[in-house]
């Protein structure tokens, strides 16, 4: 995963417009899914009905709380004129059965709004993560998300990253509404007891939030930062959990360390700065609330003391200062958390969209078209990488029947395991049709076998849930494949062990041929699948398999594999292929190596004579003046070259034993420094870096060959010329 700095997603939007429009659109994908579905196959309409009823009590809970928080501003004042100006005991006494009331009230309707909010949060939670992880696993979109390059750290996005937006959503918006009420309530409170501290505390808080908006959009910055480098820290530290035995081979753990190390200090730097703007924002808060307290106090006092109002007033006016205040305050903290949740929301909204797009099909670019039949076929095939930038092979035409066995081959890079990703339905880039089995009968077996989290049982059954098989036929399936002594490490099939460090590679890809053995797939796609085993255990899988009567297709490199199948599909230079049987492919490799071994025979008996050759190539360019012409007539700066013939009518292959070059005399001509435009096999060696085999291959194939000196040569295979000739 690179390590990037600032995501996409971090780029800062000065424009409020465009950062408030780019939120809302983000909001929508995040939220409409469950509240307000509108696609086919999405929720159902009574769960969706449930959810709104309660969101309705939630509200209503909280419309009630603040009405109930209102009237009992007008009980306290009631009771406190009774203390301060009546002093009547008695009555006193009867005024406390309501004011119980009114604290009971209040306790049940916060606990209950609280309760609501959460069972609404973890309902929309549980549906949310089941919904985007329905859109990871569907269509392979899971292993899509590997060609984008722009986006990173899906496994946080889905673990971490939308519990945050369900709790912390609903409890920002239940905040907001609630603290919005208690402010208008109490502003309305304020306004009949002094309309100037209302027309005050209306300005004030204009001014106040306008600040607050301010320091929030500038912590959203570094909220955004702060989620991509934890993400990037967290990949960094299971990468090295995932990748430990290597690193141990290597001994990489300084290399490792200063890798996290970097990536740690992009955390703390981000937390540092971060520390300073909330240190900031955390003054701004206190001085804002207090001043309004202070605020209220110098207007209230001098007009209790002129008699102008009662001190139930006051009290009244004060608690009314008071509640607005930590209103408007804790609206500030949310305003200052609300950058983390839309953090939360732009990422995940990416996801949704990013999962959307690899899912659906391009309309503009041509793919391969898929048909089910009860066969394997190539029918004019061309398959390139998902990117479209890369041509892996060309035309492939080919029949897999039933039964058979297909052997793949090739040099590395050459696409034989592209081969089996166009199979599986992974990679459809490109044209032609291809008919195979549904992907329920196929099974494949990577190099590297899947180990799945679970028990032994879980193990032998993948990709299947419930297979119904007993323990004695897993235990014979398990000696089938020579992994009996599994039975001594655990009690019962049942058992739960992290078996990709329990078992060695070898014991791995035994392990995936047994679940050949149990779920018996009517084709088997293997991918070096046997390449860490011995060739006995190998043997003895390939045997298993062939009784099994499935069509097996595999990729290979070791010669021992021809004995278990009957073509060989062998992808060529320049997409280029061959399909023929196994004997014939046999017959052609050993032909080759002849050819090779005769090839080496003769560079070894060149060898004596390679220096001679080599000075006699370099007279071919220029020779220094030997003697100037003594004929009448002649140029006075003629010189003499000494040209190698070939013996005439010579072959493409070796030249005759025996033969001798021979020494041409040219007198009496002027030459310019050019190169000798028609060379031998033998000439062009001593000119290029190419093997004398690989000289004459690509002399067959038509290829050209640039020599040291910048020069560009092809063959002529006219018969009367035979020779490399330049461009």
């Amino acid at each position: 995963m690179p390590d990037k700095t600032i995501s996409e997603s971090n780029q800062t939007i000065t424009d409020p417009t465009i950062s408030l429009s780019q939120f809302w659109e983000n909001f929508k994908v995040v939220t409409q899914p469950y509240w307000y579905p509108t696609e086919s196959g999405g929720r159902a309409f009574s769960e969706v009905i449930r959810s709104w009823g309660m969101l309705l009590l939630l509200i209503l809970l909280i419309v009630a709380f603040v009405a109930v928080d209102g009237l009992g501003s007008f009980w306290n004042r009631y009771v406190l004129d009774i203390i301060i100006e009546e002093r009547d005991l008695y009555k006193y006494y009867d005024t406390l059965l309501v004011s119980c009331l009114f604290i009971v009230s209040l306790t049940l309707l916060v606990g209950f709004s609280k309760f609501v909010r959460k069972r609404i949060a973890l309902d929309w939670y549980k549906w949310l993560s089941n919904y985007i992880l329905k859109q990871y696993l569907s269509n392979r979109a899971y292993y899509k998300l590997n060609f984008k390059s722009d986006f990173d750290n899906p496994d946080q996005r889905l673990a971490q990253e939308i519990q945050p937006i369900t709790s912390g959503g609903l409890r920002f918006l239940a905040t907001l509404l609630e603290k919005v009420l208690e402010m208008t309530t109490f502003i309305l409170i304020l306004s009949t007891i002094s309309q100037q501290i209302a027309i005050y505390l209306i300005v004030y808080t204009i001014v106040g939030n306008l600040i607050a908006i301010y320091l929030t959009q500038e912590l959203n910055k570094i909220n955004n930062e702060e989620l991509q480098f934890k993400a990037d820290y967290n990949y960094c530290l299971t990468h090295v959990r995932n990748h430990s035995e290597s690193i141990a081979f290597f001994q990489g753990e300084d290399q490792e360390l200063k890798i996290i190390e970097r990536r740690f200090n992009k955390v703390l730097d981000n937390a540092e700065l971060k520390v300073d703007w909330e240190r900031g924002q955390d003054i701004f808060n206190r001085a804002y609330q207090s001043a309004i307290s202070i605020f209220s106090m110098f207007i209230l006092t001098p007009l209790f003391i002129q008699d102008k109002i009662d001190y139930g007033e006051i009290s009244q006016a004060s608690m009314a200062c008071l509640m607005f205040s930590n209103a408007v305050g804790i609206l500030i903290s949310e305003w200052g958390t609300s950058g983390k949740l839309s953090s939360y929301i732009e990422r995940l909204a990416k996801f949704s969209d990013t999962l959307k797009s690899v899912i659906k099909q391009p309309e503009e670019l041509s793919t391969i078209t898929t048909i089910q039949d009860n066969r394997l076929s190539f029918e004019k095939v061309t398959l390139k990488t998902p990117n479209y930038d890369k041509i892996i092979v060309e035309n492939l035409s080919l029949s897999v029947q039933p039964g058979q066995g297909l052997l793949i081959v090739g040099p590395s890079g050459r696409g034989k395991s592209s081969l089996l990703r166009a199979i599986a339905g992974l990679w459809d880039a490109g044209t032609g049709r291809l008919i195979r089995p549904s992907l329920e009968k196929m099974l494949f077996l990577p190099q590297r076998p899947y180990i799945i989290l679970g028990t032994l049982r879980e193990q032998l059954i993948y990709p299947q849930t419930n297979h119904p098989i007993s323990n004695q036929e897993l235990e014979i399936i398990l000696r089938q494949v020579n992994l009996q002594h599994l039975l001594n490490r655990i009690d019962n099939f049942d058992v739960e062990l992290p078996w990709e460090n329990v078992l060695s590679l070898g014991e791995q890809q035994r392990l995936a041929f047994a679940r050949i053995l149990v779920t018996c797939p009517s084709f088997t796609i293997l991918d070096e699948a046997t390449s860490a085993l011995d060739l006995i255990n190998e043997e003895n899988l390939y045997q298993q398999l062939q009784k099994t009567q499935t069509t097996f297709i595999s990729v290979g490199h070791r010669e021992s594999l021809f004995n278990y199948h009957q073509l060989v599909l062998e992808l060529l230079e320049d997409y280029r292929w061959q399909l023929v049987p196994i004997e014939a492919y046999q017959k052609q490799k050993n032909d080759q190596i002849k050819i090779n071994n005769h090839q080496n025979n003769e560079l070894k008996r060149e060898t004596s004579g390679e220096n001679q050759s080599s000075t006699q190539l370099n007279n071919l360019i220029v020779k220094t003046p030997i003697k100037t012409a003594t004929k009448p007539n002649s140029e006075p700066n003629a010189i003499n070259i000494s040209v190698e013939k070939e013996p005439e009518n010579q072959s493409d292959e070796s030249p005759p034993e025996n033969s001798t070059p021979r020494e041409t005399s040219i007198e009496n001509e002027s030459v310019e420094e050019t190169p000798i435009q028609a060379l031998s096999h033998y000439q062009i060696k001593a000119l290029c870096e190419y093997a004398l085999g690989t000289i004459r291959n690509k002399g067959r194939q038509g290829q050209s060959i640039t020599t040291k000196d910048g020069y560009t040569y092809r063959y002529d295979k006219d018969p009367k010329v035979r020779k490399w000739v330049r461009d």
